[in-house]
């Protein structure tokens, strides 16, 4: 017989399929499980999307799949958005769970509203936690502070922070803004199943550097800072370095990210785009890099948030060429976990892969040996005591913060120890 769900974890996602905000819900869910129980997630699909087919989840783990909204003008969108928390429960009683046995409810920062608060604190009278995973900028949006999507995002922060039994935060930046006298907050990063990965198989250094950057770019990430990096490189350095983009085409990185066509024709067959692609299809590039990058502005967004990108790397093996942002300075060590650059410039790109093209392959190796040892630090296994304490309220509230501290879970190495 099943163990009855204690935990109820609300989305409105493509769940469970491989986007950053799926594996976010997944392993969470899986860390937030008591032992000896099972967590329920409730998924409003979005949009009018065909559904796929039932994907098979881990046995601690139960999911109910609400139907598409369908579509609609702007009204229909906020009834069915405002509606949300009555056709929650309704789920609840049509899976035969007892509302009044749930011991905790965790509900990402972008469904959080007032009448979410409202009807499921009432209704099922158990702790409710906020998963806050950024804090938008008005520069990230085209029409600044008057954008309607950046209206709502600081709407639910305002109303999560005031709300929230307790919060889940992404990143200590975003704990601090959360943080109230006798509010739990826990910091929990983007969290991998160690056990997804397999060993990484590139090829020998001296055939040239693979670099890969997976997801999609937008604003937030510097992809021309990375290029620009690579054409200051001497000729003979250059030529030695391919760059495989997973997540755009070509079009769409020019559209959307600080690409231009000049930069891109530039490097000719050492660019390659290959567009929107399988999970699976992504950890065989992973396997086959030998650095993913990632460059962000320092400040802002790139402070708030954690890039889920940098464990998964970890976790592949791969090491992480990138710049300290957010809490990345705990997990990576320069010439450990990957390569640490000065900033977010090109010419920090340049130093960077001239440092990464002068290794050898047992460097590579050790290199990649350390970043498979930290990625544990990430793994939900690692934190599932913590995290199932905590949203059950079985946490000890101090001041603002849990037991844990809102700490990260491993104290920051210097280089060279």
């Amino acid at each position: 017989m099943e163990p009855v769900p204690r935990v109820v974890m609300l989305a409105a996602y493509r769940f469970p399929h491989g986007d950053a905000m799926s594996n976010r819900l997944l392993q969470l869910a899986r860390s937030a499980t008591p032992p000896g129980a099972s967590t329920l997630i409730i998924n409003d699909w979005p949009g009018n999307d065909r559904q796929p087919e039932s994907v098979a989840l881990p046995p601690e783990l139960r999911l109910i799949t609400l139907s598409a909204a369908g579509g609609g003008g702007r009204f229909r969108r906020w009834a069915h958005r405002q509606s949300r928390p009555l056709r929650v429960l309704r789920a609840l009683r049509q899976a035969g769970i007892p509302t009044g046995d749930l011991t905790g409810v965790c509900i990402p920062l972008g469904l959080w509203n007032l009448s979410t608060w409202t009807v499921l604190r009432l209704t099922l009278r158990c702790p409710l936690t906020v998963d806050v995973l950024e804090r938008h900028d008005p520069a990230q949006f085209r029409h600044g502070r008057l954008t309607p999507y950046f209206i709502r995002h600081r709407w639910h922060s305002f109303l999560a922070a005031r709300l929230a039994d307790r919060v889940i935060a992404i990143s200590t930046t975003l704990q601090r803004r959360f943080a109230r006298p006798n509010r739990a907050t826990l910091v929990v990063p983007p969290q991998v199943d160690c056990a997804d990965y397999d060993q990484p198989a590139p090829s020998s250094l001296q055939g040239g550097l693979r670099l890969l950057y997976a997801g999609t770019a937008g604003s937030k990430d510097h992809l021309a800072g990375v290029l620009e990096g690579i054409r200051r490189l001497p000729e003979t350095d250059r030529r030695r370095v391919r760059l495989t983009i997973a997540g755009m085409t070509q079009e769409q990185a020019t559209a959307v990210s600080d690409l231009d066509d000049k930069a891109v024709a530039d490097l000719g067959d050492q660019l390659v785009f290959l567009g929107r692609v399988s999970r699976d299809r992504v950890l065989a590039e992973l396997r086959a890099a030998h650095f993913s990058v990632l460059i962000r502005p320092p400040g802002g967004y790139a402070e708030a948030g954690f890039p889920s990108k940098v464990p998964e790397s970890l976790a592949a093996g791969c090491p992480v060429l990138l710049n300290h942002t957010s809490d990345l300075a705990t997990y990576i060590s320069d010439g450990r976990e990957g390569i640490v650059l000065a900033g977010p410039g090109a010419d920090d790109v340049r130093e960077g892969l001239r440092r990464a093209l002068a290794l050898d392959d047992a460097q590579w190796w050790q290199m990649s040996h350390s970043a498979r040892e930290r990625a544990s630090a990430f793994d939900y296994r690692a934190w599932a005591p913590t995290v199932s304490a905590f949203v059950t309220g079985r946490a000890t509230v101090r001041s603002g913060q849990d037991h844990a501290g809102g700490q990260p879970a491993v104290a920051p190495r210097r280089s060279g120890e």
